[in-house]
């Protein structure tokens, strides 16, 4: 004899599908991205075929289309995701810390996360498409550069606004002093110019890009602490 699902059986068996499926498709989605990456690494954007990617994802070309329409979306949400890790990883502040420390922290993590092989293979690939996918590459600039500048941007005003920095145009320094932490490590790698940088030059330039930030906007009377 089958005995009758009560109300609140039903309800939590109906409340445990769906978060299987979203946890199985959550791993499908990742495995077709992993795949996508290392193909869109080794052959670029032009070279990775859909079916070429569904095979080193290990799907079916159907799935493939499941989940993603085309090649387009694909590399779209691969780029998205990046710009997505870069911001968790690197641009948080902690009130613990002081200027010095911040932007030496923050220099530092942010050339190394920038000058991962595969990141600078990524944006040469970025750069290569943005001129017949130009929303694409605004989307990457929004989500990257654009957004890093934009939370330094606020964590200066934070301390102008505390005294401890003099008042400046503090949109203009959060991107000079980024630029300042690049053009030495990461920009000569990104044109082929020179490999990763080591830890000891990467310190060098971003000491001297701090050590020239707060020589023209640390104040010189700094508020006492409570």
């Amino acid at each position: 004899m089958v005995m009758p699902v009560s109300n609140e059986a039903a309800m939590s068996e109906q409340l445990e599908k769906p978060t299987f499926q979203s946890s199985r498709d959550s791993t499908k989605r990742r495995q077709i991205m992993d795949g996508a990456r290392r193909l869109f690494l080794t052959q670029g954007f032009d070279g990775a075929s859909m079916n070429a990617i569904a095979e080193e994802a290990g799907v079916s070309k159907g799935t493939l289309y499941v989940y993603f329409e085309s090649k387009e979306e694909l590399f779209e949400a691969i780029v998205e995701e990046q710009c997505a890790e870069q911001a968790k990883q690197i641009f948080a502040f902690y009130d613990n810390e002081d200027v010095e420390t911040a932007l030496t922290r923050l220099g530092g993590e942010l050339v190394r996360f920038l000058c991962w092989p595969d990141h600078v293979a990524s944006l040469r690939t970025v750069i290569a498409i943005a001129d017949r996918m130009p929303e694409l590459g605004s989307k990457f600039y929004l989500a990257g550069p654009a957004h890093g500048i934009a939370c330094l941007k606020a964590y200066l005003e934070d301390r102008v606004a505390a005294g401890i920095l003099r008042a400046h145009d503090c949109e203009i320094t959060a991107a000079q002093f980024i630029a300042s932490c690049l053009s030495l490590t990461h920009r000569p790698m990104l044109y082929n110019y020179a490999g990763a940088p080591t830890d000891e030059h990467i310190n060098r330039v971003v000491e001297i890009a701090v050590r020239t930030f707060t020589g023209a906007y640390l104040a010189q009377t700094r508020p006492a602490r409570g």
